[in-house]
């Protein structure tokens, strides 16, 4: 079995991509069933983000079915397969661990990624995906990424995705303190712009959402107004600034519903901010004469002082994820090394449960004491020592000396003791009848 990631991001793959295998919380639980039905998955976590699709497993095959079912989630898309990045054993922890302490993010640093990992996690393990191996890949990756935040400055002053919208939209045109802004949506990503744009002293702020009591709180939260989605084409025109992040797989605002704003608005200029992933405003929009539309990918340049400013944390950070990897890559070699003492102690303890079980019955039924320990012992020897005999007898046979030497390790000579037993030279462990 292989320990792997495979997957795409905002470096590899262009959004018109990532939307296309994106994966929204109501069918998580159904893709994470598929994917451990294939034959060669033993456990598998989803991953999906704004800027991410990736699936973590342990698996036989080296991810060639979990590629193959990507592919198929994007109706085959041959495509789809140049843009994946496939990494195993060490590089797969090095790169969970990176992912969780926002090594790896758009936004260098950025806190949201831990929190959907965690998500991911809890996911994963609800929909009984999730083994020990992986399990213990992700909490090792909390305790990374907690030791990063904590250790440096990785975190210091933290930029979201959210943040860097915000502060594409200040330096713009359509300064929030002088304009009318509208939020679609009302989850995560919509909260923290609307705290930004609070904070930037936004003239008005609208919040459109389908389930209009979400909206409602959000706005209450923020001194806002709610407005139904459904009733969007009312208000559309009166938005200096659009800012949309909803789950939705289609998108919600088209190139009719702008066009009809725009000439509302007298063709004044529209700023609109397309934060979600499938995209939330429909790609010819842009063609609009007076729109400036902006999606995730191009928010790149406005992150970039961001870098610069956390580049000798990342480096600190990176140093501290290399350290866990090490160590997490040492256990699981520890692990695959006690393989064989384990299946050991599990064959010992299962043989003295049965063997157990039937000197109690025995008991119970009223035989001779003396004569069901007497069972009890011959029993559970047999038990033991059969396999080792049969293959001591297969060495002796084939010239096998290695194990030999192996089992004089295991059961050295105590001093005045025989050097063999006749009863098994003589195939008395073999014909005793344990199921007596």
């Amino acid at each position: 079995m292989t320990l792997l990631a495979l997957g795409l991001n905002h470096q590899t793959a262009p959004v018109h991509l990532r939307e296309r295998v994106a994966f929204a919380d109501d069918i998580l639980a159904p893709a994470l069933a598929s994917l451990k039905a294939l034959p060669s998955v033993q456990e598998v976590a989803l991953l999906s983000t704004c800027n991410r699709t990736e699936l973590y497993a342990v698996a036989d095959d080296e991810g060639r079915a979990l590629g193959e079912w990507l592919a198929r989630h994007d109706d085959g898309a041959a495509e789809l397969q140049a843009y994946l990045y496939w990494h195993y054993d060490a590089n797969a922890v090095r790169h969970l661990f990176r992912v969780a302490t926002g090594l790896d993010s758009l936004v260098l640093g950025e806190p949201q990624i831990l929190g959907q990992v965690k998500h991911a996690w809890a996911a994963s393990r609800a929909a009984g995906t999730l083994g020990g191996q992986l399990d213990r890949l992700f909490q090792q990756a909390f305790v990374t990424a907690k030791r990063a935040r904590t250790d440096t400055r990785i975190g210091a002053n933290p930029v979201s995705v959210a943040s860097a919208a915000v502060r594409l939209a200040q330096g713009s045109f359509a300064r929030p303190e002088d304009s009318s802004v509208l939020l679609i949506g009302a989850g995560e990503t919509i909260e923290l712009v609307a705290r930004h744009l609070t904070q930037a002293r936004v003239k008005r702020l609208l919040v459109a959402n389908r389930t209009l009591s979400h909206a409602q709180a959000l706005a209450s939260r923020h001194g806002g107004v709610a407005v139904p989605l459904a009733e969007i084409d009312r208000h559309l025109g009166d938005a200096d600034i659009v800012f949309s992040a909803t789950a939705s797989r289609a998108p919600v605002l088209h190139k009719a519903h702008v066009s009809a704003a725009l000439a509302q608005r007298r063709h004044r200029p529209m700023m609109l901010l397309d934060l979600a992933v499938p995209r939330d405003i429909a790609a010819d929009v842009a063609s609009l004469k007076d729109v400036f539309l902006y999606t995730v990918d191009d928010l790149e340049r406005v992150v970039e002082d961001n870098r610069r400013s956390r580049r000798e944390a990342a480096e600190a950070a990176e140093a501290i994820v290399e350290l866990q990897v090490s160590r997490f890559v040492e256990t699981m070699a520890a692990g695959t090394r006690n393989a064989p003492l384990k299946r050991l102690r599990a064959h010992g303890d299962s043989a003295r449960v049965e063997v157990l079980a039937k000197a109690r019955q025995q008991l119970a039924g009223g035989q001779d004491p003396e004569a069901v320990l007497e069972f009890l012992a011959h029993t559970l020897t047999n038990r033991l020592l059969h396999a080792p005999t049969i293959a001591l007898r297969e060495a002796a046979v084939t010239g096998d000396g290695e194990l030999a030497r192996a089992a004089e390790k295991l059961f050295p000579a105590e001093a005045g003791a025989e050097t063999s037993e006749p009863g098994i030279a003589e195939g008395s462990l073999l014909v005793r009848g344990d199921e007596r």
